[in-house]
């Protein structure tokens, strides 16, 4: 059974910065676009950012100029970095992956931003 195991998460004061990391348990398949979510109480879960194979990445407007999503030389593990982090960033944040074989999601991990 693969899993995407996530790491990076904790607690920071507005303006901070934190770094997410996703990486599959084993690679078992081919993977054509990584992604980070966020789910916030009472909200759905809303797309934060995406990068494909060929490292094109899209951006949801309210983190876009703070946020960068990358990958590594492999193509296997995808990193998040949040810069001046806000408040409203406060969620858990779900790595995804889309293979070959089916979409795959992290058990998450909880961003939380005080003021």
């Amino acid at each position: 059974q693969v899993q995407l195991v996530e790491s990076g998460g904790g607690w920071v004061q507005a303006g901070g910065s934190l770094r997410l990391s996703c990486a599959p348990s084993r690679t078992a398949f081919s993977i054509y676009a990584m992604a980070w979510y966020r789910q916030a109480p009472g909200n759905e879960r809303e797309l934060v950012a995406q990068i494909s194979i060929d490292r094109t990445t899209n951006y949801a407007d309210s983190v876009k100029g703070r946020f960068a999503i990358t990958t590594n030389k492999a193509r296997n593990t995808v990193n998040l970095q949040m810069n001046n982090l806000k408040p409203e960033d406060t969620a858990v944040y779900y790595c995804n992956m889309g293979t070959n074989v089916r979409d795959y999601w992290g058990q998450g991990t909880q961003v939380t931003v005080s003021s």
